[in-house]
């Protein structure tokens, strides 16, 4: 698939997203659900502007809230000599109007590089722009935004060792060094905002799993040793339903993260039900069985003080435009229907955080 395609999914257009029912089809979320301490939702400007369901939604049930796109290179910086705020800064406002918080998504990411970085010959030149995006976009957003998404998937799918790092655009350039640069420089814009790593696919207990949890550990403790101002740790938890998690190595893992003095993050949760059969609500049951078990995990050296769902409404999920099911239904991985309707994992949400 093309970057196109992938980011034409990501746009999260309802014409794409079969799910059989017009935008008018449900009234919004009741006003008297409580809200759930914790608990975000990304989205993206075009779909809370394209479906007011969507921040009807968001603003009864979370109380933060992460742009899908428009804190991304691609969006927020299309040429060498613009920055772009202006959409990333109407999800902030709708944040403050509705009283939730913002988190920033992302600073320093392998993938949706723009074309116009790989036109630097030289890597001083690309120092220059990366330390320059850096600083210039967790300046602007200083005292404003809850934590960073600083640097975006870093560990191969497949690590033959604990020593593998992705092959990125920045490593090419920047040797190893382009993670730790990428902290400092935001720590040095913003003292004060959380500044956390983010990874997928290392919650259940298939081999490529474990192997990339360990890749994720020892990364993080080569930051640390370094001295890196890193404060959080992000599990994106994009699950696969078929996969049951892996309850114990996953809860050793973050104990001993917890251990390090640091905090964890629940960043991009949903669940991939494609390979789940049954169905909707048996589907629905596995689903929130899998989230149940994530949390428990995590849950068992400490409270899940964060947990931001990947998009709240199936509506409006990347999985249905980038995965399609056998049988042609949606799948159904988070925690509203299509229809804004709450499942069973929302439920295991608010179990979660509301005492949080």
């Amino acid at each position: 698939m093309t970057t196109l395609d992938r980011r034409q999914f990501l746009l999260g257009s309802a014409a794409t997203l079969a799910t059989g029912a017009s935008a008018s089809a449900a009234p919004p979320a009741s006003k008297l659900v409580q809200r759930h301490q914790g608990y975000g939702a990304a989205a993206t400007l075009w779909d809370l502007q394209a479906d007011p369901r969507l921040g009807e939604a968001i603003s009864t049930y979370c109380t933060q809230v992460v742009p899908v796109l428009e804190l991304k290179w691609p969006m927020l910086r299309p040429d060498a000599h613009t920055f772009a705020f202006e959409r990333a800064d109407a999800i902030y406002d709708f944040a403050q109007k509705n009283d939730l918080t913002m988190r920033g998504h992302t600073l320093a990411w392998y993938h949706d590089i723009p074309d116009w970085t790989k036109q630097i010959k030289d890597s001083k030149g690309v120092e220059r722009a990366y330390v320059d995006h850096i600083n210039t976009v967790v300046s602007y957003y200083k005292d404003k935004l809850t934590s960073w998404d600083v640097v975006n998937e870093p560990i191969p799918d497949n690590p033959g060792s604990a020593k593998d790092r992705r092959d990125t655009f920045w490593t090419q350039h920047l040797g190893d060094g382009w993670i730790p640069l990428a902290f400092r420089t935001a720590a040095a814009a913003d003292p004060y905002v959380k500044l956390a790593i983010n990874e997928y696919d290392i919650e259940s207990a298939k081999d490529s799993f474990i192997a990339k949890r360990a890749a994720y550990r020892n990364l993080i403790m080569e930051l640390l040793d370094q001295g890196v101002p890193l404060h959080a740790v992000g599990l994106q938890s994009h699950l696969h339903a078929e996969l049951e998690i892996d309850t114990h190595g996953l809860a050793e893992f973050v104990t001993e993260v917890r251990s390090w003095g640091l905090e964890v993050f629940v960043t991009e949760l949903d669940v991939d039900d494609q390979k789940l059969t049954g169905s909707p609500a048996e589907r629905d049951a596995i689903v929130a069985k899998r989230v149940d078990d994530l949390l428990t995990a995590i849950s068992t050296s400490g409270p899940v003080r964060s947990v931001l769902t990947w998009g709240i409404s199936d509506r409006y999920s990347w999985i249905n435009g980038y995965v399609k099911r056998p049988d042609k239904q949606p799948n159904r991985p988070l925690p509203l229907d299509g229809e804004f309707k709450p499942k069973p994992l929302m439920n295991v949400i608010s179990k979660f955080t509301k005492d949080v």
